[in-house]
């Protein structure tokens, strides 16, 4: 197996594509699309353009449905909501499918569409996929963090990282053999130096801090934690995740 990291969906290749692709928005677009699984929603349906969102959803009735649309770290008007996992309980997610479209996680989530299986993968659920690739042991791993327009993010980075650190015990792989790059390695030392101490790196984050100024403290104290559901998104059909336990078993190995 060997896992190369890539900070923004500009980065991956485009003459291959990987056996397994993990996209990561920390904050906050995978954490809110696994909040929402794990909360009891049929299915995710990430699109990267909203008018395109709105058409297709507007296909389903109302009551089967919720739109969340965030720009910028705020909510699009019109929509159900933003882009908060504090929003996805289960009294207003179970059988509805969520149509969501953000800034850059469902952008690098629309990227590798085209792998053979597609993750989105946050802290929450960071000992899901390390569990699911230890199983599978895909030869080609890829991670995708969304970035901000285009830019470098500590938190997708250390997300990453924490999904190395806890790889190499479950597999009994050392690091070196793991990592298919230079940022593969990088990513993991962040996450050595950082992983008692997510939501400060959290807030040092310029991401972070843009959140802090829309006072979504809460929704950074959220997707810091380590570990909290075993709910792992998998793309079923292009663009649309349902928790992998819905998934018959030939759409995976493990």
């Amino acid at each position: 197996m060997k896992v190369s990291v890539f900070h923004t969906p500009e980065q991956i290749p485009t003459d291959s594509t990987p056996d397994c692709a993990i996209a990561i928005d920390v904050l906050r677009a995978t954490t809110t699309i696994t909040a929402a699984l794990h909360a009891g929603a049929e299915a995710v349906q990430a699109f990267s353009d909203l008018d395109e969102l709105i058409r297709v959803s507007d296909a389903w009735p109302a009551h089967q449905r919720l739109r969340a649309g965030e720009r910028g770290g705020s909510q699009v008007d019109g929509f159900d909501f933003g882009n908060s996992p504090l929003a996805c309980t289960p009294d207003r997610m179970a059988g509805r499918r969520l149509f969501i479209s953000t800034t850059n996680g469902t952008r690098a989530l629309t990227s590798v569409k085209g792998a053979t299986a597609v993750l989105a993968v946050a802290l929450i659920n960071r000992q899901a996929a390390v569990d699911y690739l230890a199983a599978t042991r895909p030869e080609t791993v890829w991670i995708v963090g969304s970035g901000w327009e285009g830019t470098f993010a500590l938190e997708d980075t250390v997300c990453a990282g924490a999904i190395l650190d806890a790889l190499q015990s479950a597999t009994g792989l050392a690091l070196g053999d793991l990592a298919g790059n230079d940022e593969a390695i990088a990513a993991t030392a962040l996450f050595v130096e950082w992983g008692d101490r997510l939501l400060e790196l959290l807030q040092h984050a310029s991401h972070g801090k843009r959140l802090m100024r829309l006072n979504c403290h809460e929704d950074l104290v959220f997707c810091a934690q380590l570990d909290q559901v075993t709910t792992l998104p998998m793309q079923h059909e292009p663009g649309v995740l349902v928790a992998r336990e819905q998934l018959a078993p030939a759409h995976f190995k493990g």
